[in-house]
């Protein structure tokens, strides 16, 4: 089975990867944290969220990101929105891409959005609607679809049903998350080809943390099944609330490693990359989760 030549990595790691720190991380080390990651090469990160500052609080100075970024040609800067509201902030700010979001299971919609899955569809269908009549790009980001701390065992055909969903309402992309890293080459594989048979596998993308050390393995099936879209976070940063010891995002660095060593090309430079891991892991005082960045750091040193 031939692989995809060519991959564009998301990096994740200023949004996803801090929204969750409990220490603030000041404006100016978001944005010189973005400055590193585009300089890397990586040509889609996702910069902020514009949600409520009281859930959290992380992100409260989205705006103030979001401006002082010195934005690069052929770079975009997605940020995540969770009603209109939100992307009527996200737009006042200037953004160029939004990233809306639903759950595969019921019980999850619930926890994580206090809404069924039909009522956060009817929710997103506006904000898409407005956002596509600016310009503007949509991404539906799908959750729990490999295994749901509620529900458990989440089925292939669900996975589906909701991409179908966030087709019908305008979503251009659509990602099939891995929440809490419990998937499997297998699940990943099959949850793919369900959702492959309505929408087009150039618009699907795929989201997997790295709970139970299986996140390599499915972006490896998820690239035998033709996906060339992935999301990973600088230096493994972000944990996951949902399930308690989660090592969260895959790193960035791992990815690369492992894209690297297949000949596909990203465009994103692995000493860059490394470079910007360690620049955010001397802020937060924590050493890289990456192993491939911990294994050639120690190689340099001997």
């Amino acid at each position: 089975m031939s692989l995809p030549k060519k991959v564009q990595l998301v990096e994740v790691g200023p949004r996803d990867g801090l929204q969750n720190e409990a220490q603030p991380v000041p404006t100016n080390v978001k944005i010189e944290l973005i400055h590193r990651l585009q300089d890397a090469g990586l040509n889609s990160i996702q910069s902020t969220a514009f949600v409520s500052p009281k859930w959290v609080p992380q992100m409260a100075d989205n705006a103030q990101v979001l401006a002082g970024i010195t934005k690069k040609p052929g770079v975009s800067y997605p940020v995540l929105v969770p009603n209109r509201k939100g992307l009527d902030a996200a737009m006042a700010a200037g953004c160029d891409e939004i990233v809306v979001f639903g759950a595969a299971t019921e019980a999850f919609s619930k926890k994580n959005t206090n809404c069924t899955i039909a009522e956060g569809v009817a929710r997103f269908g506006e904000v898409c609607d407005e956002a596509l009549k600016h310009g503007i790009k949509v991404r539906g980001d799908m959750s729990v679809c490999l295994g749901c701390p509620y529900e458990g065992e989440v089925s292939a055909a669900a996975v589906a049903r909701l991409a179908r969903e966030f087709d019908r309402i305008g979503c251009q992309q659509i990602t099939i998350c891995d929440t809490i890293g419990t998937g499997t080459a297998g699940k990943t594989r099959a949850a793919i080809e369900a959702v492959a048979k309505y929408i087009a596998i150039d618009r699907l993308a795929v989201h997997v943390h790295d709970t139970y050390g299986q996140a390599i393995a499915n972006i490896y099936a998820a690239l035998e099944c033709g996906i060339t879209i992935f999301d990973s976070s600088v230096a493994g940063l972000g944990g996951c609330p949902y399930a308690k010891g989660a090592t969260g995002n895959v790193a960035t660095e791992d990815v690369l490693y492992l894209l690297d060593g297949l000949g596909i090309d990203t465009g994103v430079d692995m000493k860059k990359l490394i470079a910007a891991g360690d620049y955010i892991c001397g802020v937060l005082n924590r050493p890289t989760y990456s192993r491939a960045a911990k294994a050639i750091a120690a190689k340099m040193a001997a």
